[in-house]
C-alpha cells in the first residue's frame, strides 16, 4: 500500500492554509477530482456472543529504501525544481504526482532517469498562479509531504474472535511485500475519485439504484422507488464523507463525546442530507431531467418518530450541530421497530394506531450485522478468586443480542460525518442453540419475540409491573450496548484506564441512560479488574447530566425489587455507590437525617426505591439545566440539597434548534431572503450574523419581499389545511399556531377557552362591528399520551368548539379552527413558517426550556407567551416590545397557588367555562372533569388567574396585526434575534464542559 495513502491527511491538513488559492480542493461542497482515503480500513472486530474481549495485533515493514529529496531554486527563473531519488516501485511516480497536485501546485514539465532499482526524477514546479515557489517554511513543508508519501509501506492487522464462521482478513495479508504492494496500488486506482455530483452523474447512481438496489426496471418506476433510490445515492455519498471522517478520527486520536438519548426524534433525512452536502440544486435539476420533482419524492419519504416531544428533538439537532462544528461525537439511541403512536381522529376523539414506521424500509440506516454485544438479564452474583483477589461474577439467567444500527448525520459546511448508532435487540444464539438442541422449538421462537420486544415500543406503558420491567430493560439493553461499544473503541487503540477520561467524555440525556453510571463501573470493577477507588475516579470524570424537570415529583425512580430481580449486579454496585456516598456526606454535614434521606439514591418508603437524578448528580461532574429559569428552579427547589453541597457542579446550558432545518431545510423562501439582504450564505454556519438584519428591519424593500414570502408559506399551509380537512382557510387573516405535546401545563385548554370567549364577543357583536374583527385562523397540533385521559378530553372540547364554530354562518372567515392530526416533525416544517403568531402559553415554572418558542422565532413568527424557560433569554434577545407577554411569572405562581379559593374569579373566565359545563358545545357529561379542574381552588396551572391578561395579550396581538409595517417589522426583529437560540451555540457551551476540542476532517 503506498505511503501517500497513509500520510495524505496529514498532509492535506498541513497545506490547507499555505495555499489559498488551492482553498476549493477542501471545500465540503466541492468534487474532488481524486478521492485520497486510506487504504487501511479501520479495524474490524467480531463480538463473540459471550462477550470476549477484542485482540489487536499489527504487523509493520520498515521503509524499503533510503530516499533523497533535494529543492533547487537556482536553475530555472520561472519554476521550482523537486529532485527525488527513490526505489522504484508501481505506482509511486502517480502518487508523487498527486501530492503535488492536492497541495494546488503546478507541474511545468519532469525528466527521469533509471539506476538499477532506482529512479532520479526531476519535478519543474509552479505555485497555482504560476509563480515560482520561493517561501523557505512553504518550501519545507513540501520536501516534508514528499518525504512521507515515499517513505515506505506500512499495514495494521487488527483480528478479534469471530463469530458466526466469520473470518475476517485484511487485504494483502500473506503476501510479499511487492505482491502487497501492487495489490494496495491497484485498489487505489478503483478508488482514487469521489461519486461525481453532476446531474449526469447523479442520473446514473439513481437509475443505479432503481435497477440493482430496488430490482425493477428503470424504464418502469413510480415515484416511492424513485425516492427509494435516490434516497440510496445520496446515502453513497454520505458513506464516502463518514468513511474519511472516522478514519481520521482514528488517526488523530481525539477525546470523542458519546450522546446517550433514549429518544432521537429525527424526521425526515433526506432534504437535511442533501442541504448539509452541498448538492440540493444539482440533484433536482437532475431529477427534473428524469421527469421527476424533489418535493414530490422528498414527500415520499416517512418520519423516523424515535421520541416524543421537546428532548428527543433536541437531542436530533444537537447531532447536526455536533457534526457540522466538527466535534468527534458519537450518538447512541434505541432503533424502536414502532415509534411513537400514529394518531387518528375519529369523531373528535385521539385513537392510537402503531406506527409501522420500519414497514417500508429505512434507506438511511446501515445495518451492523458483525457488530453485537451480549445483555445480560436477572441470575445471580458469586464471588471468584483470581490472582489472590475476590471478584465478583453475574451469571446470567437470561441473554439478548445487540445488533447496531448506523444512522449518517452530515455536517453543513464540512466534511465531517458522525455517527448515530441506535440497538436493536435480538436473540442470543447461544440461548437458541440450547433450545434447538433439547427440541423445544416453541420456546425458541418465544424467546426470540421476547428478546426482540425491547426494542419494539417507543414508551410501553409502564403502570402494570411488566411495564417497568420492559422499561427498564430498554434503559440497560441500551447503556450497555453503548458501554461495550465506548470501551471497545478505546481499548483498540489504548492499553491503559488512566488515559480513559483524556479520551472519552459521556452525556446522560436526562435520567433514562443513568444506569451507564453504574455499567461502567461494574465493566471497570468486575471484568477489568480495575480497584474501586480507581474506577469511581475514572466514573466521576466521565460523566455529565442534563436533567429536564422541572418539579421533584416527576423524577424517575426505579423499585428496588425490580432492579434486584432483573440487574442484580447493578443493584450493588448502587448500594456500594449510596454507602460511600452518605458517608462522605456525614462528614460534610453532619447527622441531618431528613437531608441525609432526601440526599439519598436509595429512598426509604412503601416501595423502595432507586433516585435515577440523585445517582446521575453524585457520579457526574457536571448537572446541566437546559435555560437559565430552569437552573434557578433546580438550584431553589428540585436540588436544592445538592446545589448547597456541589454549587460548582450546576450550571445551564439554553437549549437551542438547529437553523438548518428550522430555516434552510423548513423555509427556503426565507433562507434566500435572508442571504440575499445579508449578502452571504455564511449565517447557516454562524448564525450570529443574522443580528445584521437588524438594519434593514423598517427598510420598505425588505418588509416587501418578507410580506411575500410569509404569504407564500400561508398559501402552503393553507393547501395543507383544505387537503387534509377540507377547510377553506383565509389568506388574510392571522395564523395563529400552538403545536406542542398536549399537557395540562402547556394550557392547550387556555387557549380554547380564550377561543371560546372570541367567538361569544363576535356573535353578540353588531354587524356593523364585525367587520372591525382582525380575523383568525387557530391552529392547534400535538398528541396526549394514551393513558392521559384530561389530555384527550382537551382534543375533543378543540374539535367539539371547532364543529360549532367553524359551521357558523355569522362568524363566516372572522373564525376558524384547525386540529393537524398526527403532528410530527414534517407536519412542523410545514406549520411553523406559515405562523404569524405562536402561543407558548406554559404556567410559568412548569417548561424548563422549551425549543418550539425558538424554532417560530427563526421563522419570524411573533410569539404570545408567558415568562417561562428561554422566554426569558427571548426577551432579552428582541425586547418586550416585540412579542406578547402575560401571566404570573414563576415567583408569584406559589402564592397564587396558596390563595386558593380567595382568588378573584374573572367573569368572563367563568363565563366561557360554563358555557362548556352548560353543553353549548355537547358533550356535557364527558367535559364535567375537564372543567372542574379549572374550579376555583382546584385550578392548579392559574388559567383563571392569567385568563385576564391572557385576553389583554390577544388583544395587543390583534391591534398590532392591522399595522402591517410593524407587524412585518417585529417579525423581522424576531428572526434577527434567533442566533443565540441555535443548537450550534449549545453544543458550544457543552464541549466546555465535556473538553473536547473540534477534529475537522480535511478536504
Amino acid at each position: 500500500m503506498s505511503a501517500f495513502s497513509l500520510h495524505f491527511l496529514t498532509i492535506s491538513q498541513q497545506f490547507k492554509l499555505s495555499f489559498p488559492s488551492s482553498s476549493n480542493l477542501f471545500s465540503p461542497f466541492s468534487t474532488p477530482s481524486r478521492r485520497f482515503t486510506p487504504l487501511t480500513p479501520p479495524s474490524i472486530l467480531c463480538n463473540s456472543a459471550h462477550g470476549a474481549k477484542p485482540l489487536r495485533a499489527s504487523t509493520s515493514e520498515p521503509a524499503s529504501a533510503p530516499s533523497e529529496i533535494v529543492v533547487e531554486n537556482s536553475d530555472s527563473e520561472d519554476t521550482t525544481v523537486f529532485v527525488i531519488r527513490a526505489r522504484n516501485r508501481i505506482g509511486l511516480l502517480q502518487v508523487i504526482t498527486r501530492v503535488f497536485k492536492v497541495l494546488g501546485l503546478l507541474i511545468d514539465k519532469a525528466s527521469v532517469e533509471f539506476e538499477g532499482e532506482f529512479f532520479v526524477k526531476r519535478f519543474f514546479v509552479t505555485d497555482s498562479h504560476g509563480n515560482k515557489i520561493e517561501d523557505e517554511e512553504s518550501l519545507k513543508r513540501i520536501k516534508s509531504a514528499l518525504t512521507d508519501a515515499i517513505g515506505g509501506d506500512e499495514g495494521t492487522v487488527s483480528v478479534g474472535p469471530a463469530t458466526r464462521g466469520v473470518v475476517v482478513r485484511r487485504p494483502g495479508l500473506g503476501m510479499a511485500s511487492e505482491e502487497r504492494s501492487a495489490k494496495a496500488e491497484r485498489m487505489f486506482a478503483l478508488m482514487d475519485r469521489f461519486l461525481k455530483n453532476d446531474p449526469i452523474s447523479l442520473q446514473n447512481d439513481i437509475l443505479d439504484h432503481v435497477e440493482y438496489t430496488m430490482a425493477r426496471s428503470r424504464f418502469s418506476f413510480d415515484d416511492f422507488e424513485a425516492y427509494q433510490a435516490l434516497s440510496h445515492s445520496v446515502r453513497d455519498r454520505l458513506i464516502e464523507r463518514w468513511h474519511d471522517t472516522q478514519i481520521y478520527f482514528k488517526r488523530k486520536d481525539p477525546k470523542r463525546i458519546y450522546f446517550l438519548s433514549l429518544e432521537f426524534l429525527m424526521g425526515r433525512s433526506l432534504s437535511n442530507s442533501v442541504i448539509n452536502l452541498g448538492i440540493r440544486d444539482q440533484y433536482a435539476e437532475a431529477l427534473s431531467q428524469l421527469g421527476f420533482e424533489f418535493e414530490v419524492l422528498a414527500e415520499q419519504e416517512g418520519d423516523a418518530a424515535l421520541g416524543n416531544g421537546g428532548l428527543a428533538r433536541l437531542s436530533a439537532c444537537q447531532m447536526d450541530s455536533l457534526a457540522t462544528l466538527d466535534y468527534p461525537a458519537w450518538g447512541y439511541g434505541l432503533r424502536y421497530q414502532y415509534g411513537l403512536f400514529r394518531q387518528v381522529i375519529m369523531d373528535g376523539f385521539q385513537h392510537e394506531q402503531p406506527d409501522y414506521w420500519l414497514n417500508f424500509g429505512n434507506p438511511w440506516e446501515i445495518e451492523r450485522i458483525h457488530l453485537t454485544y451480549p445483555v445480560k438479564f436477572y441470575g445471580s452474583v458469586e464471588d471468584e478468586t483470581l490472582n489472590g483477589e475476590i471478584y465478583k461474577v453475574w451469571i446470567p439467567g437470561e441473554m439478548v443480542e445487540a445488533v447496531a444500527y448506523d444512522n449518517l448525520i452530515p455536517g453543513y459546511g464540512t466534511r465531517n460525518t458522525i455517527t448515530l448508532r441506535l440497538w436493536a435487540a435480538k436473540p442470543s444464539d447461544q440461548y437458541d442453540m440450547e433450545s434447538y438442541n433439547t427440541g423445544d422449538y416453541i420456546n425458541a421462537v418465544v424467546s426470540r419475540q421476547k428478546a426482540e420486544s425491547i426494542s419494539s415500543v417507543l414508551y410501553p406503558d409502564d403502570r402494570s409491573y411488566q411495564g417497568k420491567e420492559l422499561r427498564l430493560k430498554q434503559q440497560y439493553f441500551f447503556v450497555s450496548a453503548s458501554v461495550q461499544d465506548i470501551i471497545r473503541r478505546f481499548k483498540d487503540a489504548h492499553s491503559n484506564f488512566d488515559e480513559f477520561p483524556e479520551k472519552v467524555a459521556l452525556q446522560l440525556n436526562d435520567t433514562h441512560p443513568s444506569l451507564a453510571i453504574v455499567e461502567v463501573m461494574r465493566i471497570l470493577v468486575d471484568e477489568e479488574h480495575l480497584d474501586w477507588n480507581k474506577a469511581w475516579h475514572i466514573v466521576c470524570q466521565i460523566f455529565s447530566f442534563t436533567t429536564h424537570t422541572v418539579i421533584a415529583e416527576g423524577l424517575e425512580k426505579i423499585p428496588v425489587d425490580l432492579l434486584g430481580s432483573l440487574l442484580p449486579r447493578h443493584l450493588q454496585i448502587m448500594y456500594e455507590i449510596n454507602f460511600n456516598f452518605v458517608e462522605e456526606l456525614k462528614k460534610k454535614i453532619g447527622l441531618d437525617y431528613n437531608r441525609l434521606s432526601r440526599m439519598s439514591i436509595v429512598e426509604e418508603g412503601a416501595v423502595k426505591s432507586i433516585r435515577s437524578a440523585n445517582l446521575s448528580i453524585v457520579c457526574s461532574h457536571t448537572v446541566n439545566g437546559v435555560s437559565r429559569a430552569h437552573l434557578e428552579l433546580i438550584k431553589a427547589n428540585v436540588f436544592k440539597d445538592f446545589y448547597e453541597l456541589w454549587p460548582q457542579k450546576f450550571q445551564y446550558k439554553t437549549n437551542g434548534v438547529t437553523q438548518r432545518r428550522w430555516i434552510v431545510v423548513s423555509n427556503p423562501s426565507l433562507s434566500s431572503l435572508i442571504s440575499k439582504w445579508l449578502g452571504t450564505e455564511a449565517w447557516v454556519r454562524d448564525v450570529e450574523l443574522l443580528t445584521g438584519l437588524r438594519e434593514y428591519a423598517a427598510n420598505p424593500d425588505l418588509q416587501l419581499e418578507w410580506k411575500m414570502v410569509r404569504k407564500v408559506n400561508k398559501m402552503r399551509l393553507a393547501e395543507y389545511i383544505e387537503a387534509m380537512s377540507g377547510l377553506k382557510v383565509s389568506l388574510d387573516a392571522m395564523f395563529d399556531v400552538q403545536i406542542k405535546r398536549i399537557h395540562e401545563y402547556k394550557r392547550q385548554l387556555l387557549n380554547i377557552l380564550g377561543i371560546i370567549h372570541r367567538y361569544d364577543c363576535i356573535k353578540n357583536m353588531e354587524k356593523s362591528d364585525r367587520r372591525k374583527v382582525v380575523p383568525r385562523v387557530c391552529i392547534i397540533g400535538g398528541k396526549a399520551a394514551p393513558g392521559y385521559e384530561i389530555a384527550k378530553k382537551i382534543i375533543k372540547l378543540w374539535h367539539a368548539v371547532a364543529e360549532k364554530i367553524n359551521n357558523d354562518s355569522d362568524v363566516g372567515d372572522l373564525l376558524k379552527l384547525v386540529f393537524i392530526p398526527d403532528y410530527n416533525v414534517s407536519v412542523a416544517e410545514l406549520v411553523i413558517p406559515g405562523a404569524d403568531l405562536s402561543q407558548h402559553i406554559s404556567t410559568a415554572g412548569n417548561e424548563a426550556s422549551g425549543t418550539g418558542s425558538m424554532k417560530f422565532l427563526m421563522n419570524g413568527c411573533l410569539l404570545l407567551a408567558t415568562e417561562d424557560g428561554s422566554t426569558v433569554e427571548i426577551i432579552e434577545e428582541i425586547g418586550v416590545d416585540n412579542m406578547f407577554l402575560f401571566g404570573a411569572r414563576v415567583h408569584d405562581v406559589p402564592v397564587l397557588r396558596e390563595k386558593g379559593v380567595d382568588l378573584k374569579v374573572n367573569l368572563q373566565f367563568a363565563r366561557v367555562v360554563r358555557m362548556v359545563r352548560d353543553g353549548y358545545f355537547g358533550f356535557k357529561d364527558y367535559f364535567k372533569s375537564l372543567c372542574d379542574t379549572v374550579e376555583v381552588g382546584k385550578d392548579f396551572y392559574l388559567l383563571g388567574s392569567d385568563f385576564g391578561g391572557y385576553l389583554e395579550a390577544q388583544a395587543a396581538a390583534d391591534k398590532t396585526f392591522v399595522d402591517q409595517e410593524k407587524w412585518t417589522r417585529m417579525s423581522i426583529l424576531s428572526t434577527a434575534g434567533s442566533g443565540r437560540f441555535s443548537s450550534d451555540r449549545t453544543i458550544e457551551d457543552y464541549a466546555k464542559t465535556w473538553g473536547i476540542e473540534p477534529c475537522r476532517c480535511p478536504f
